[in-house]
């Protein structure tokens, strides 16, 4: 009489690898980053002529159109302000201190911006680059100029939220309008900071790139520590993630036979 073998239980899965999808980017921007930061910090000239260059006509354009000026002064001291993203993120932190399964995620939402806040104020301080001087200026601005801190606060902060939404699963209208938000906000900032005199275009640049470069390391980060920490399938926003197979029970019986064949009797 033979005794059927009973199936071997599953193993759990073994140890994580580093996404290549998250690898690429993250090297594509550092490299960019570096580059760039390189580029200011030794006055490299075809780019300071490049800056001249946007800056100047625009500087007279913002002058000549008051009430573009006065809109986007608004918009940058209020709307699009560091302390208004960081008073946004304070928000999203006390909504996932709500969630037990999600206070290490607020945790690391605060630890990321704060860390970012201290790598742009102390390239600031490395740097030291001036600001645009102008006789007639529009607004004014205080610290050094590279990079914007209003440009890599915004992309930050609106970048971990969007990826927040997304891991958690949000209904795909609400997915859509976040991400429109955000686009025209990280870009909106931008422009208004050159458009008003108060930052050279590349300092602009530098924001979103390192802002970017910040937002890939720390989802990195967040997946490596806590690959399974309540969110939904990545890259499908409202679905949720299907329960692995290692987590079924090896106790569970197995399926009925659908054979129309009679059992077979033992030898």
């Amino acid at each position: 009489m033979r005794t059927p073998h009973a199936p071997a239980p599953p193993t759990p899965p073994g140890p994580r690898t580093p996404d290549r999808p998250v690898l690429v980017p993250a090297v594509l921007l550092g490299v960019a980053s570096a580059l760039l930061l390189a580029l200011v910090a030794a006055e490299w000239r075809p780019l300071m002529d490049l800056d001249g260059g946007i800056s100047r006509p625009t500087h007279r354009w913002a002058v000549a159109e008051g009430g573009l000026t006065r809109a986007a002064r608004v918009l940058t001291d209020w709307v699009w302000d560091p302390w208004t993203m960081r008073l946004l993120c304070a928000v999203a932190v006390v909504l996932l201190l709500r969630r037990p399964g999600a206070r290490w995620t607020a945790g690391w939402l605060v630890v990321v911006v704060a860390l970012s806040t201290a790598v742009q104020q102390g390239l600031k301080a490395a740097l030291g680059r001036a600001r645009p001087v102008w006789s007639d200026p529009v607004d004014s601005a205080h610290y050094a100029a590279f990079p914007s801190g209003h440009a890599m606060t915004a992309t930050v902060v609106l970048g971990l939220l969007l990826w927040l939404l997304h891991r958690h699963g949000v209904g795909r209208l609400l997915w859509r309008t976040a991400l429109v938000v955000a686009v025209v906000s990280v870009a909106g900032v931008g422009l208004t900071r050159v458009w008003l005199g108060v930052h050279w275009p590349t300092d602009v640049l530098g924001g979103w790139l390192f802002g970017a470069l910040t937002v890939v390391a720390a989802v990195a980060v967040h997946r490596r520590l806590r690959p399974a920490d309540g969110g939904a399938t990545p890259g499908r926003p409202g679905m949720a993630r299907p329960p692995s197979s290692w987590q079924a029970s090896p106790l569970s019986s197995p399926e009925p036979s659908t054979s129309d064949d009679p059992p077979r009797r033992p030898r």
